[in-house]
C-alpha cells in the first residue's frame, strides 16, 4: 500500500504583518511617509463620514448604511495598490475609502443614501462598477472586466470587495474557478471581517483560511492582517504586479474585523460578545498608523486634530452639495438606464409624461 500523509487542517494561518498596534516595524514598507499620510487622510474621512452617515439615518435623513469601520486599513491599504487610470474596482458596500480614491465623488455617495439614483451614476472616466448589494454578484462581474482587459492588451487588472459571507455564494466559486482558467489579471480581495451579518465565521467554513480555497483554482492564495495598512498595501501591491505581469488572479484574505453594526438596521450587541469587541477595538488601524508616524517623529495630536476637522469640514461639504440637488422626479425611472435609450424607452417616458399631466 502506498504511504499517504493527510494535511494538516487545524493548524491556525498566522497573517502576514508589519506593524504591531504601538506602531513599531518588523519589516520593510513599501508605502513611503506621503502615501501613508495620503493613507491616513482617508482613513480618517471614512470614519467621520460614517459617524455623520449613522447620525443622518437616525433622523430619517439617509436609508439603511453600512459602515466600514474597522476595516479601514484593509480598504485603503489595498486600494492604494491600484492605478485609478487603468484599474477597475467592483466593490460591494462597505468600500467607500476605495471608491473616493478611484475618482468617485463624495457627494454622490451621500446622494445614494438619500435615494437619489443621480448617486448611483459612476462619473465619466471613474473605472468603478456601481455598489453591489446582492451578495457576491460582483464577483463574476470583476473576472469579466479582469478577461476583457486582458483581452483588449490593457495591463490595467480589476479588484473586488466581498465578505467572508459571500464566499459561501456559488458566484465565489465559478468566479475564482474561471479566472484560474483563463489566468484574468483580477485581484479577489475578501474582508474576512468575522460576520455575515450575524454567522460567525466559525461556523461559515471548516477551513483554516478562506485564501487556501485559491488553491483548488489554480491561483494563488494569501491571508493578511487587514488592521495593518502597510501589510495590506505590500500584499495588494505584489499581487497587482504579478497580474500585470500576465500571472493571473490571486485571492487575498484580509482578517479584520467589523467593530460597528453590519448596517443601521441591524442590532450587534445581539450576537457579539462584548470582550471579543474590545480585544479588536484595541486593534483600532488609524490608531496603529498613528502610533508609526508618532514613533517617526512626524504625527502630534494638533496634527490628528486637524486632520478631524478638515475631514469633517469636507464631509459638511458633501452633504450640503448633496441636499441641494433637486429631488428626483419621475424621470428618473429611465436616467442612467441606457446611454441611448430605445424607441420603446423613449415611448414609454412620453406616455409616463402625458398620464402624470392628466393626473
Amino acid at each position: 500500500m502506498s504511504d499517504y500523509r493527510f494535511v494538516p487542517s487545524d493548524e491556525p494561518v498566522a497573517p502576514f504583518n508589519l506593524l504591531a498596534q504601538d506602531g513599531t516595524l518588523h519589516g520593510q514598507p513599501s508605502m513611503t511617509d506621503a502615501q501613508v499620510f495620503d493613507a491616513l487622510r482617508y482613513m480618517v474621512l471614512t470614519r467621520t463620514f460614517d459617524e455623520k452617515a449613522t447620525a443622518l439615518q437616525r433622523q430619517g435623513r439617509f436609508g439603511t448604511f453600512s459602515s466600514v469601520r474597522g476595516q479601514e486599513a484593509s480598504v485603503v491599504g489595498s486600494s492604494f495598490a491600484l492605478d485609478p487610470s487603468k484599474d477597475w474596482i467592483a466593490p460591494q458596500y462597505r468600500e467607500l475609502p476605495a471608491l473616493l480614491r478611484h475618482g468617485y465623488p463624495l457627494e454622490n455617495f451621500a446622494l445614494y443614501f438619500m435615494g437619489n439614483p443621480r448617486g448611483g451614476s459612476i462619473p465619466e472616466g471613474v473605472n468603478l462598477l456601481p455598489l453591489q448589494i446582492s451578495l457576491a454578484a460582483q464577483i463574476p462581474q470583476a473576472t469579466g472586466v479582469a478577461w476583457g482587459l486582458k483581452l483588449q492588451g490593457s495591463d490595467g487588472v480589476a479588484l473586488t470587495y466581498f465578505g467572508d459571507g459571500a464566499s459561501s455564494e456559488g458566484d465565489f466559486h465559478e468566479s475564482l474557478n474561471l479566472a484560474g482558467v483563463v489566468k484574468a489579471p483580477v485581484i479577489f480581495f475578501l474582508q474576512n471581517n468575522g460576520w455575515a451579518i450575524s454567522t460567525p465565521r466559525a461556523i461559515q467554513t471548516a477551513a483554516r483560511s478562506f485564501a487556501e480555497r485559491a488553491l483548488g483554482y489554480g491561483i494563488d492564495g494569501v491571508v493578511v492582517d487587514g488592521n495593518d495598512l502597510l501589510a495590506v498595501y505590500e500584499v495588494t501591491a505584489a499581487a497587482v504586479a504579478k497580474a500585470r505581469a500576465g500571472g493571473g488572479a490571486t485571492l487575498i484574505e484580509s482578517v479584520t474585523y467589523r467593530t460597528g453594526a453590519h448596517n443601521t438596521a441591524d442590532d450587534p450587541s445581539r450576537y457579539i460578545d462584548n470582550d471579543e469587541l474590545a480585544a479588536w477595538v484595541a486593534k483600532d488601524p488609524i490608531e496603529r498608523v498613528e502610533n508609526y508616524l508618532r514613533k517617526k517623529g512626524v504625527w502630534s495630536d494638533s496634527d490628528a486634530q486637524q486632520l478631524r476637522e478638515e475631514c469633517a469640514q469636507e464631509v459638511d461639504r458633501a452633504v450640503t452639495a448633496a441636499r441641494a440637488i433637486p429631488l428626483p422626479t419621475s424621470d428618473a425611472l429611465f436616467d442612467h438606464v441606457y446611454a441611448d435609450p430605445p424607441a420603446l424607452i423613449q415611448q414609454q417616458r412620453q406616455t409616463w409624461k402625458k398620464r402624470e399631466a392628466q393626473s
